[in-house]
């Protein structure tokens, strides 16, 4: 237990100052795998405030988005034609959704609604590997992977060209996002919609449009997620678990928080990589792969509503 201690609160922290340049290579890298999470959670929040529910198909969205455009390039289409017909597909996707599953369930519970999105989820992905297959599709957009080196003093910082290029990417997509909400009639109809389906539509905001706007944008924010995820890693089903990861983000910055999403991806992205490198071995290693929920499950112990989620207060 003495050693155990010890290598917690005295061998750990030893090791973060004696290498401050090391340290800082790992909080980078943390933070653009932490733009990548916050790409993903935005999906999610997009859908929570426009309608009030959790979308439990967005993992597979992310998935289908990018089986369409490997497919699509597969087929000889060129890259930059090929994604502009895979955001046609997410619009087109879109509108089907409001249609045959949204529109039926107006002012319905909530847990339907969720349900609905289970099967939605079944339906994507049966329908991404009738149409695509499902083996494992390398998916090249000429992003290059090269090591960069940012030198300070007499040692230096060592980064991925592709995760900063994809950080970049995802920061810019997150920030309009961002303005979006914050800035536009359409954002805040998107807040009004989720408080009350009843009320947005008697003062005159068009449900059906709102609802067929905002999962065409989780569409596209699923396939950029998709592209830089599945141009990391491979596109395959494996890609859909993702989501998985992203429900810890969500959780602790707040479901309904584009603010949130952002500063949790953060978070996340930081706490899991400083973690395991330093404190990983006191324990075993491998602890990138709860870190996350352990982390969401003291925030929802302390603050349920997340960092940035509003409290919920009910009379009764």
């Amino acid at each position: 237990m003495e050693e155990f201690l010890s290598c917690i609160f005295i061998q750990a922290p030893t090791q973060i100052f004696e290498a401050p340049v090391f340290f800082a290579e790992v909080v980078i890298s943390g933070l653009l795998v932490g733009v990548m999470y916050s790409l993903v959670a935005l999906g999610f929040v997009l859908i929570f405030k426009a309608s009030g529910i959790f979308n439990f198909a967005q993992g597979t969205m992310v998935l289908f988005a990018a089986l369409t455009l490997v497919g699509l390039m597969d087929l000889g289409v060129p890259t930059w034609l090929a994604m502009i017909l895979t955001i046609g597909v997410m619009i087109l996707l879109a509108i089907v959704v409001e249609r045959v599953v949204l529109r039926p369930l107006i002012n319905q519970d909530l847990i339907i609604l969720f349900m609905a999105t289970i099967g939605l989820n079944f339906v994507l992905e049966g329908l991404g590997e009738t149409l695509w297959g499902s083996n494992v599709k390398k998916l090249d957009i000429g992003i290059p992977e090269v090591p960069w080196e940012i030198t300070v003093g007499e040692e230096y910082i060592l980064l991925n060209s592709f995760d900063v290029y994809a950080a970049a990417i995802g920061a810019v997509l997150v920030v309009s996002l961002a303005v979006f909400f914050q800035r536009t009639s359409i954002g805040r109809a998107l807040r009004a919609v989720a408080d009350d389906h009843q009320a947005a539509m008697s003062v005159g905001i068009p449900l059906q449009q709102i609802w067929v706007i905002v999962w065409s944008v989780a569409g596209i924010v699923a396939l950029v997620a998709g592209i830089m995820w599945g141009a990391k890693s491979g596109v395959q089903f494996s890609l859909a678990l993702i989501a998985l990861k992203a429900l810890p983000v969500l959780i602790l910055g707040g479901f309904e928080s584009v603010a949130g999403a952002i500063v949790g991806g953060l978070i996340i992205g930081v706490g899991e990589k400083v973690f395991e490198l330093y404190w990983g071995p006191c324990i075993g290693g491998a602890t990138e792969n709860w870190f996350a929920y352990m982390l969401a499950l003291m925030v929802l112990v302390f603050r349920p509503q997340g960092l940035f989620g509003e409290k919920i207060i009910e009379r009764v």
